[in-house]
Formats: structure tokens, sequence, C-alpha cells
């Protein structure tokens, strides 16, 4: 069973930074699709970041809207993956989750994701930016 557990939530003001950390019960991370998602009240959860390793090159993916401003990552020797958010803005503010495609080794479009069938989520992480 995958496990996987997200810190470094926070209430920070726009223009600051913030990085996510998830941590897993299993190593996944080099193998599979694993992504950053996130959630704010009366909207549906939307994809904001994600990264495969296909064949053993690393790539990533982002929505429009962080792009340029959040970049993940993944450490496999720790069985971690890492959202570092800079320039935030109030827009970002919601409940962040880390997500692991267990059996996706390429990812899929950041839209269908969040109702993969293959997916493990987190409880999530609070952002909160005030403007």
């Amino acid at each position: 069973q995958v496990q996987l557990v997200e810190s470094g939530g926070g209430s920070v003001q726009a223009g600051g930074s913030l990085r996510l950390s998830c941590a897993a019960s299993t190593q996944i991370y080099s193998s599979y699709c694993m992504g950053w998602f996130r959630q704010a009240p009366g909207k549906e959860r939307e994809g904001v970041a994600a990264i495969d390793g296909y064949r053993g090159v690393s790539r990533t993916y982002y929505s429009d809207s962080v792009k340029g401003r959040f970049t993940i990552s993944k450490d496999s020797a720790k069985n971690t993956l890492n959202l570092q958010m800079n320039s935030l803005k109030p827009e970002d503010t919601a409940k962040y989750y880390c997500a692991a495609f267990v059996g996706r080794s390429v990812c899929a479009a950041m839209s269908t994701m969040p109702s993969d069938p293959l997916a493990y989520w987190g409880q999530g992480t609070q952002v909160t930016v005030s403007s």
C-alpha cells in the first residue's frame, strides 16, 4: 500500500515562497508519474505540476498558472517529492495534495489525473497566500 504524507504548507504574503514536501511509504518516485494538485473551496481539484522519468529521463509538467514560478523535483534516495513555490499569489491559496500514479511511467494529461484510478493521494497541506 502506497502512503503519502505532505508537509510544508503555511501562510505567506504575496510574493513569498514555500516549499512543499511529500514523503512516501515506499520508493516509487524513480519509476512512476507523481504530481502536485490543489483544491480551493468550491472548486475542482486541479493539477499544478507533475514529473515522470520514462526511460531514465526526467520530465516535468506545469499548469499555465504556475509555470515559471513553481518547480517540481524528486529525491529518490529520500523517497520524497518536492514543490518549490516562488512568487506566490493569492490565487494560489488552496489545499495541496501529493499524488502517485502507480503503474504509469509517463504522466497523462493533468486534467485527467484527479480521476485516475491508479492514483494514490496524500491528506493534503494548506497553503494560504495573503495580499
